[in-house]
């Protein structure tokens, strides 16, 4: 009995948050300023022809050097965990 509660409870939320999902303005984003910025001053200061690849290494370096180090730690990490599983230690 406890199970079919919790199954009916988890349909309704999962509803509710669809129905949320559905409202959000997806493909209208907000305006900017620092939009423009970034399209009138990126190749200026940056030097990158791609605007994507200016903002993301130039003006979030450090953002992303923070995820790439993130990500190589648990890429590290993982590969020892399975070395240790196939020795069998």
């Amino acid at each position: 009995m406890k199970r079919i509660v919790a199954a009916v409870i988890a349909i309704f939320l999962l509803g509710v948050f669809m129905l949320i999902a559905v409202q959000l303005p997806f493909g209208r984003p907000s305006y900017s300023d620092m939009d423009d910025y970034f399209l009138r001053h990126g190749q200026e200061e940056t030097g990158a022809n791609n605007i994507c690849t200016a903002v993301v290494f130039d003006y979030r370096g450090f953002d992303t050097l923070g995820e790439a180090s993130v990500l190589f730690s648990a890429v590290v990490t993982t590969g020892l965990i399975f070395r240790r599983l196939e020795r069998g230690d």
